[in-house]
């Protein structure tokens, strides 16, 4: 049986108007009666803010680099569920993704295209008509035959002068045989506000953000053809959904089956035996086991390439470390399952906190955990919190107010100290750091964080340089990074993540106690045996904090 149908939209080059498209195209589509899923190529986490709007369900990420080509599938049909159409929006322009220094993928890695074979769906290439006139046929020509395998719909022309324009654009498609499927004027007031990374995220934006996607929204109903795009869309794949509770339980089985493989925890360890860094001696259980990175980034690299290919993911797991988590919830008091009442995962959302991933909730319930959602900008820690999820957004843009909040400043500093498990990513490293553009932070991490010079952006193979609650030694991650902001002033935490970029060793992040900080985001559905370490790490804290 084939999947929930697709349209997926594209365009020539990043800047076209694809997210007003897509985003109007999903609100038009819910508008006429069709359940639609929204979707976004690539690690953007703010797109798929204003497609949920639309849609009136989460937006999600197809990500083929983060999480696996061979997982972009499940992931559609896991998301797709209850829905009778699904709307893809693409990232930049429809072969542009991860750049093959060896230029040998025929098609890039993470491109819409790629997604696009992946799903079989048809792609809709949206124009920036502005400059364009009859050579707009050789354009479309070359998309239309750069690879035959993706197939082209039809065309959707963006920000269109006037109907003169209009006329001589769709003679242009039709000369190489690509249907129009709407035409939109130039309407600059549709435009939502951006900054460094982008757009606003529509948490941020609030009831603007709606407005704006209900313009978008009457925008597409009125320029472009529903019920062909509806006809038009179609999937060819058959691969099972996602489940994050089979996921969860077939990493949990695979823990235990590797929990005897302590040799392959003493290989890392050996490697960096002597190291000068600081030792998580009292961080995650196991971390007696821990490798001090010792400078040697070659050799980490090696040991964590050579599991990578050769053995099981889980480097010197062990049933102490991780176990089964349903065993590890109900020492805590809890069933174990999805829905139970395993250990509280405190989530920072709100404003500052905007940056995540659905899937990473799914996979905390699935583990057993309680996740309960807070603002770091007006909220103490919830009650009974074992464990703390900072995840990426806007912190920069809302500084004074998270400083403000004090109470909770201090409850995370005294609370991670105490070994409270904490996973934080981008905007959760600079909460956590001493000071953000001045304004008090946390003080867990041993650096000062500031606005700065330039856009950091790209995706990252890494590999983890010390055990933690979530990765252990020589395991290796692709990941995004998308900042500007910087850490100056940074101390002797030992660093989290090391990789080599334009030949240039990184070494990246913060590891202390079980606080594991960095700028680096990773998908969860990718790795979701570090979702179950940190909840068993969570259980283990809350079972420890019942007993004193």
């Amino acid at each position: 049986m084939s999947g929930v149908p697709a349209v997926v939209i594209a365009a020539p080059a990043s800047g076209s108007g694809k997210t007003t498209l897509a985003t109007g195209l999903i609100g038009a589509l819910r508008r006429a009666g069709h359940r639609v899923a929204p979707f976004k190529v690539g690690p953007d986490y703010i797109d798929p803010g204003y497609h949920g709007l639309a849609a009136g369900r989460p937006g999600r990420n197809l990500d083929p680099v983060l999480v696996g080509a061979e997982r972009v599938v499940p992931l559609y049909r896991h998301g797709a569920q209850g829905c009778d159409l699904a709307v893809v929006e693409g990232v930049m322009g429809l072969f542009d993704g991860r750049i093959d220094e060896n230029h040998a993928a025929p098609i890039a890695e993470g491109s819409t295209a790629q997604v696009a074979g992946l799903l079989g769906a048809p792609v809709i290439l949206v124009v920036d008509a502005r400059g364009h006139s009859q050579s707009l046929a050789a354009l479309l020509h070359g998309f239309a035959t750069f690879d035959t395998a993706i197939r082209l719909g039809g065309v959707i022309l963006n920000r269109v002068g006037s109907e003169r324009h209009d006329q001589v654009l769709r003679a242009a498609c039709d000369r190489v045989g690509l249907p129009v499927l709407g035409s939109l004027p130039r309407m600059a007031e549709l435009e939502v506000p951006s900054r460094h990374l982008g757009l606003i995220p529509a948490v941020e934006h609030g009831a603007a953000a709606t407005t704006a996607v209900e313009a978008m929204t009457d925008l597409v109903a009125a320029h472009v053809d529903l019920p062909t795009i509806a006809r038009l869309a179609r999937s060819t794949i058959t691969a099972a959904a996602w489940d994050p509770v089979t996921v969860i339980r077939e990493t949990q089985v695979s823990v235990v089956a590797n929990s005897v493989d302590e040799a392959v925890s003493a290989d890392v360890t050996s490697a960096f035996a002597g190291g000068a860094s600081r030792s998580n001696a009292s961080g995650p259980a196991g971390a007696s086991r821990t490798a001090a990175f010792a400078g040697n980034l070659a050799e980490l690299e090696e040991v964590g390439s050579n599991r990578a290919t050769g053995a099981p993911a889980g480097i010197g797991d062990g049933v102490r470390v991780t176990g089964l988590i349903a065993e590890r919830s109900t020492a805590a008091g809890g069933s174990g399952v999805a829905g139970g009442l395993g250990p509280v995962i405190a989530m920072a959302g709100g404003p500052a906190f905007t940056f995540g991933y659905a899937e990473h909730r799914e996979l905390l319930e699935a583990a057993g955990a309680r996740v309960v959602v807070f603002d770091p900008m007006r909220d103490e820690l919830p009650t009974g919190a074992a464990g703390l999820v900072l995840p990426g957004g806007f912190p920069e843009e809302h500084a004074a107010a998270l400083a403000a909040n004090d109470r909770l400043l201090a409850q995370v500093a005294e609370q991670a100290g105490q070994g409270l498990p904490v996973h934080a990513e981008c905007a959760g490293l600079l909460y956590l750091s001493r000071s953000l553009d001045g304004h008090p932070m946390a003080g867990v991490v041993d650096a000062t964080a500031e606005f700065g010079p330039r856009l950091t952006l790209g995706y990252r193979d890494a590999v983890a340089l010390a055990d933690s609650a979530l990765w252990r030694a020589g395991e290796r991650v692709r990941g995004h990074e998308f900042h500007r902001t910087r850490l100056v002033a940074t101390g002797t935490d030992t660093p989290a993540w090391g990789w080599r970029t334009a030949g240039d060793r990184i070494r990246e992040g913060a590891l202390l106690h079980h606080v594991h900080a960095s700028y680096l985001h990773t998908h969860p559905a990718g790795n979701p045996r570090a979702t179950s370490r940190f909840v068993a790490a969570a259980a283990d804290y809350a079972r420890t904090r019942a007993a004193i």
